[in-house]
């Protein structure tokens, strides 16, 4: 029995049960000091007090003893979509007719955790970020919920709006975006509760949109870098995501987080310029440029594998072995794409379920193109998702090529 795990799992049940650590101590003929040491991995109870901590918390002592499969929790950007077609994008002041109106949840925490749900119901997924108390985030929260996902680390601002996107969309399929920072913007390492954390691995993206995280910390560089490294420390795996941006100083705000990371997932633009690299020349993608900007990636600390992603191939670095996967992603007639929007989230997805899982490198890569191929069949970011044995068969249905 390990004494952090089963203080961890009590502590839980009881917030769940609406008692207060002298109310359990009550129960259970006990002190609240006693309570408190339990829960803060000091020592466990008595065998004996087992049986009746399982029936006050209505779980076996199995449940209580070992805990559940604990799964992979994704922190980070939550926003919604709310998707506008319009006629044409008028000039100012002018006109243009709305003809639909659709809502969507964007950014990292809710795409790759519904991606991941709809992967497979059976792993443990739960959502940390911050949302206003308004509409877009009960919307959100819905979403969520309605894909079995522990929202419970969700914290609310009382004064600030849930982060929201305008998504003017024109027949043409050009969009245009309004963009509201909202909640997201205060969203810090103050509104989670890491003792509390109960996974396997935690993943939290976008670095350089999230603006407590990317601020400057005297000791880690970065409050990201800080965050990462008190996970770390609860035993958990860590693992980042980055959006890009191209006005965005990456080296400053990325390599500091780097350290504290086992997993660094990005594409090959955000790899690069984090050491100022060209990812392409003359528009074909510089393979060369992307391992050595991997390499430095290991190189600044992460612990165990750095995966890059492109439009047309894969790849993987471990980082104990020292070797590179590469995998073509599969190609998808044009007529049969709905859209591409959240297709990284989808392939972060991909990425972590094989990570849990203990895929083997080109196992995994295959399995992550796979899921962001399926981003492709719908026009929103998570709705094209598909369960993990359908994932697997799309490689059977269509090919894989660069060209």
């Amino acid at each position: 029995m390990d004494a952090k795990t089963i203080g961890n799992i009590i502590a839980k049940l009881r917030k769940q049960s609406g008692m207060t650590q002298l109310e359990l101590s009550h129960k259970l003929d006990v002190s609240d000091k006693a309570v408190s040491k339990w829960e803060n991995g000091q020592g466990y109870p008595d065998i004996t007090a087992f049986p009746r901590l399982a029936s006050l918390f209505g779980v076996s002592i199995d449940y209580l003893m070992l805990g559940e499969k604990k799964g992979i929790t994704i922190a980070g950007n939550i926003l919604a979509d709310i998707v506008k077609n319009i006629d044409v994008y008028p000039k100012a002041g002018m006109l243009a007719k709305v003809s639909d109106i659709s809502y969507a949840v964007g950014g990292c925490a809710p795409n790759t955790a519904i991606n991941l749900a709809k992967i497979d119901r059976s792993v443990p997924i739960s959502v940390l970020g911050k949302i206003g108390t308004d509409e877009n985030g009960r919307y959100i929260l819905s979403q969520l919920q309605r894909n079995g996902i522990d929202v419970e680390g969700i914290s609310f601002s009382d004064n600030t709006p849930t982060s929201f996107s305008d998504v003017m969309s024109m027949p043409s399929g050009e969009r245009t975006f309004f963009h509201k920072k909202g909640a997201n913007a205060e969203f810090s390492p103050k509104d989670i509760d890491i003792n509390s954390l109960n996974c396997d691995i935690l993943h939290i993206g976008y670095i350089l949109l999230l603006d407590m995280f990317d601020m400057e910390d005297a000791d880690y560089g970065t409050v990201m870098a800080r965050f990462l490294s008190n996970v770390q420390k609860q035993g958990i795996k860590t693992s980042v995501d980055v959006v890009s941006d191209s006005g965005a100083d990456y080296g400053a705000k990325i390599i500091p987080a780097l350290k504290y990371c086992n997993y660094a997932i990005m594409n090959e633009l955000e790899s690069c310029a984090v050491f100022g690299l060209d990812a392409y020349t003359d528009d074909v993608l510089c393979k060369s440029n992307v391992k050595l900007a991997m390499e430095k990636m290991a190189d600044c600390g992460v612990r165990d594998k750095v995966i890059v992603h492109s439009k047309r191939v894969s790849f993987v670095y471990d980082v104990k072995s020292g070797t590179f996967t590469e995998v073509a992603s599969l190609k998808i007639p044009a007529d049969e794409i709905k859209g591409s929007v959240g297709a990284g989230d989808a392939f972060c997805a991909g990425c972590l379920y094989g990570l849990y899982n203990n895929f083997t490198d080109r196992q995994l890569l295959e399995f992550a193109s796979a899921a962001a191929a399926c981003n492709l069949f719908a026009a929103n970011s998570v709705d094209g998702m598909r369960p993990k044995n359908e994932i697997m068969k799309l490689s059977e249905e269509y090919q894989r090529g660069e060209d």
